[in-house]
């Protein structure tokens, strides 16, 4: 199989947005109200920093959060997240949090989360503004790096079977055959604060304990998009900056911090983490 062959067939992954849509839409999906009256939006306090620019993959409502999960968000107590988690799953799904539910039952509160948690369960609006960030605009960002973003720099300039550690990458589209690899020397993105960097992985991103992804001459976190087809693992202590948009699953080993944003078309698992929107 070819390299244009293997990429494809990770690109698939959207139809699991879109029967999400699908099912919430013939559902109801879960105190929706009956009279079609719509409550106020419960997104409305500052979502953070997005990227801006012809070179930039656009979020749309996607981006008003800082964890976006399709089969829920599992945590071990106690991280500290701030921007808003959503999931296009059941609030039984969100756990380890001790969310209260608002009165309005758009959206709960938790001490750990600098923000507000969703669940397509809660009221109106918040299923159909789920189905929007996961089924529309989430789908459209994996599209836009799969279809759209051009590669500037091959495989063979990036190490051996994706390893990247000790690298220092310039701006640019980036793209593998296989998974990517950060070690505990860490990986650097050196440029301006316009400046734009895609990483195209088919396979998963690894970051061993205490690997980090450092940034320099302005280089901001929301200009750079890992865009996997398999599993994010961060293991212990590992520093991550930019906007996950995994195929698969993501996954914080104790310690591990985030400055960006999680996007997985699976669950999201935190162990006493520190997740920052830009």
């Amino acid at each position: 199989m070819n390299r244009i062959e293997t990429y494809s067939r990770k690109a698939t992954w959207p139809v699991a947005f879109a029967l999400a849509a699908f099912v919430v839409a013939g559902c109801g999906g879960g105190g929706g109200g009956g009279d079609g009256a719509a409550a106020p939006a419960p997104v409305v306090d500052p979502v953070g920093a997005v990227c801006a620019g012809a070179d930039c993959v656009p979020l749309g409502t996607a981006g008003n959060y800082v964890i976006l999960a399709m089969s829920g968000v599992t945590n071990v107590p106690t991280s500290a997240i701030t921007g808003h988690v959503g999931s296009a799953s059941s609030s039984g799904n969100t756990t380890g949090f001790s969310e209260t539910l608002d009165a309005s039952g758009a959206f709960s509160t938790s001490p750990q989360v600098t923000g507000k948690l969703f669940a397509f369960d809660y009221a109106a609006p918040t299923p159909t503004e789920l189905t929007t960030a996961t089924a529309t605009d989430a789908t459209a960002a994996f599209n836009d790096v799969d279809n759209n973003k051009t590669v500037g720099v091959g495989n063979l300039d990036l190490g051996a079977a994706g390893n990247i550690t000790g690298l220092d990458l310039a701006p640019g589209v980036y793209e593998w055959t296989t998974g990517v690899t950060v070690d505990a020397a860490g990986v650097t993105l050196t440029g301006g604060p316009t400046a734009v960097w895609v990483f195209k992985i088919p396979g998963g991103l690894t970051m061993n304990p205490g690997a980090t992804v450092t940034l320099a001459g302005g280089a901001l976190p929301q200009n750079i998009f890992w865009r996997t087809g398999d599993v994010v693992a961060l293991d212990t202590t590992a520093k991550l900056k930019g906007i996950v948009l995994s195929g698969s699953s993501v996954t914080m080993a104790n310690g591990a911090t985030v400055d960006g944003r999680l996007i997985a078309t699976s669950a999201v698992t935190l162990d006493a983490n520190t997740v920052t929107r830009p």
